[in-house]
């Protein structure tokens, strides 16, 4: 230090070393939800798929769950060295007590890799009560087994996150259609979420209580996409334990385009209607769950990090009987709340896919002539920042319905229903998208 007195080098030379060996290197991080579930209503209300009979598991669904763990499976679209999960009691009638609360990494089933499995804390302590009506975020909890020279062999691999529940919980608040397996204990069984294997749980189910999403801490750009809609983003009719929704595929296609990964999260409710239910009872709970531009603050502008929203929806309003006119205003009603909660965030605007020749209203042409309008206004702009096409997509320009290719079931097989595509319409549906509509700017 040129012109610096003795003293003033002393003090340099201490402030230098004050400061933690490579902090210098250390780059800003931020939370960034990895992995989300929206919460739809209180079990059994909703449109599941595959569920096995959970009438051992919860005999009595208004009194819930009974002194029984839970280990749910989920797959987070982003790895980092820490981690912090959200429960909910959004449609309880009383307050729940979780304890025993732990996340590993998923073995297979619901065996956890030995000496992943590590206990998560709330506020210090180890048990946690959520009032009716609310959520709950977790401390941080360090995951090990995610360090930065580990993350590359994690793509794809899943989350075991186990809890129980003391007492009776009431109206369990859940995610109906997961398209993944999870697993509980038998009523009673008491606090299980430490054990690495599966002897403890021995009953399945195609669903997620309680949790609804995960956040990790990641470098400062990394980008979150939510994807927001109906049963369409939420998977009905892709391949159980697939992970082929078309948000998953997305998020594949996504994530070698940027150093960190690209975090997509699904925020899909089957039966969702943007416009309705006008207002949600939980005492006759409607099975899509509360309306979206009722849940957009909880299901998305309350997540970690959002860059990039694409919302797909419409079709259920249409089939009960909404015109094209409540849907469009609908979307600008979503817009404007989530540009004000988020700001500077991208919305993209996908185009509703074809259901001509479905069962029900779905199916009819007047609902055809109305989704053809919505998409007219779509592609027009001035709604959203930037257009997915999905309707193009997947469409038969000869039908006006879905291409045959992508009419079968892929959950449980059949011929389908004409209004959900299959694995290989969600497959089209996200390769379709280019990139830049998403992210602009990442990398080719």
């Amino acid at each position: 230090m040129r012109g610096a007195g003795p003293h003033h080098r002393l003090l340099a030379a201490l402030w230098l070393v004050a400061i933690p060996q490579g902090a210098w290197a250390q780059p800003p991080t931020k939370w960034v939800t990895s992995w989300a579930a929206a919460s739809q209503g209180p079990f059994p209300s909703g449109a599941a798929s595959a569920l096995p009979d959970q009438s051992v598991a919860f005999p009595d669904p208004a009194a819930g769950a009974n002194d029984q763990s839970f280990r749910l499976i989920v797959r987070p679209s982003v790895w980092g060295g820490q981690a912090r999960l959200r429960f909910s009691n959004a449609f309880g009638s009383g307050p729940v007590t979780f304890d025993g609360i732990h996340v590993g990494l998923q073995l297979s089933s619901a065996a956890v890799v030995p000496r992943t499995n590590v206990p998560v804390l709330f506020a210090g302590g180890t048990s946690i009560t959520i009032a009716p009506g609310r959520d709950a975020w977790s401390d941080p909890v360090a995951l090990p087994f995610a360090a930065p020279e580990k993350r590359a062999a994690l793509a794809g691999r899943k989350l075991a996150i186990s809890f129980h529940v003391a007492g009776t919980s009431g109206p369990m608040t859940w995610h109906a259609k997961a398209m993944q397996t999870s697993y509980a204990s038998l009523p009673g069984a008491g606090s299980h979420g430490g054990a690495e294997d599966e002897r403890d749980f021995p009953l399945s189910a195609t669903a997620w209580f309680f949790l609804n999403a995960v956040d990790m801490r990641m470098p400062r750009d990394t980008p979150l996409v939510v994807c927001f809609g109906d049963s369409i983003t939420d998977g009905t009719a892709s391949t159980l334990n697939g992970d082929d929704r078309w948000p998953d595929v997305l998020q594949r296609r996504l994530a070698g385009r940027h150093p960190n990964g690209v975090a997509v999260v699904d925020e899909g409710i089957g039966s969702n209607q943007i416009t309705g239910p006008e207002h949600y009872d939980l005492q006759a709970p409607f099975g899509g769950g509360p309306a979206a531009l009722q849940r957009i603050d909880r299901d998305v502008a309350a997540l970690s990090g959002v860059t990039t929203v694409i919302w797909l929806e419409g079709i259920n309003d249409l089939s009960h009987g909404q015109p094209a006119d409540a849907v469009i205003d609908g979307y600008r009603t979503g817009i404007a709340r989530l540009r004000k909660a988020i700001p500077g965030v991208r919305i993209v605007g996908a185009t509703i896919t074809p259901s001509l020749g479905a069962k029900g209203s779905a199916g009819t042409e007047d609902v055809n002539q109305r989704r053809k309008a919505i998409n007219a206004a779509i592609r027009a702009g001035g709604l959203f920042d930037a257009v997915a096409d999905f309707e193009q997509a997947v469409k038969d320009p000869q039908s006006d319905g879905l291409r045959a290719e992508f009419v079968p079931g892929s959950t449980i097989g059949g011929p389908g229903d004409r209004l959900h595509p299959n694995r290989a319409g969600y497959l089209a549906m996200a390769g379709s998208i280019d990139p830049d509509t998403v992210l602009p700017g990442l990398p080719r």
